[in-house]
């Protein structure tokens, strides 16, 4: 472990985004050469290999600094490459694109896992109201809703109102979703708002009817027969 660098990265003058920070474990490399990437990141990409600058600014050895860009190099994190410049001078560069596809793919797994752990919920809600295992098939379409802008509750409130009127499956509660949307409604808030105007238009419609019976003359009726 080099001490140099350590104090270097103590010190706080090596600005660390908290996002790699907080995923360095998952980079799987030592500490030293985490601070050394970083000190290339804060450089940006394709700077010009120097390896007696690099070592005077973090105060480390040329021996040192050649054996961090092969460790690095390595376990594919940086990659040193010559390219002419525009004077036509060849001149060695730090890549460290190898360093931002790493980076990449552990965002794209912590989205992932986050999605799979929101989504669980919805699956178990269903299986539950449905008494039974969802089929893979199932699984791939309650996905395909999650992706598609519907939301956790929404789906859960689509379930709810399909079982209520004694029907459990996938196609139903699609068709609710679908028209739900066409609605503008994207949350429970929604959903309850648009079930009380249904249940005021049926109450007005039923006022209506009665009215209608109310007002009829029976005896008139009778006196025509």
């Amino acid at each position: 472990m080099d001490k140099k660098l350590i104090e270097l990265y103590k010190s706080g003058n090596m600005t660390i985004p908290l996002y790699i920070l907080k995923n360095r474990d998952k980079l799987k490399i030592e500490l030293d050469e985490f601070i050394f990437l970083m000190y290339l990141y804060n450089k940006g990409n394709d700077i010009i290999f120097n390896p007696g600058e690099i070592g005077n600014e973090l105060g480390i050895s040329l021996e040192k600094v050649m054996e961090y860009i092969s460790r690095l190099s390595d376990k594919k994190y940086v990659k040193v490459k010559s390219i002419k410049n525009d004077k036509d001078i060849i001149e060695d560069r730090i890549n460290i694109d190898y360093f931002y596809q790493k980076l990449s793919l552990i965002m794209v797994g912590d989205a992932v896992e986050q999605n799979n752990s929101s989504s669980s919920s919805v699956f178990s809600f269903i299986e539950k109201e449905f008494g039974r295992t969802l089929s893979p098939m199932e699984v791939e379409i309650i996905k395909s809703w999650l992706q598609n802008s519907y939301t956790e509750e929404l789906v859960k409130e689509a379930v709810k109102e399909a079982v209520f009127n004694g029907v459990n499956n996938l196609r139903y509660i699609d068709k609710i979703l679908f028209e739900w949307q066409k609605k503008g409604i994207k949350d429970k808030a929604g959903v309850e708002k648009n079930r009380e105007a249904f249940r005021k238009k049926n109450r007005e419609e039923s006022s209506e009817v009665e009215e209608e019976i109310f007002d009829y003359n029976w005896f008139e009726d009778d006196e025509d027969e």
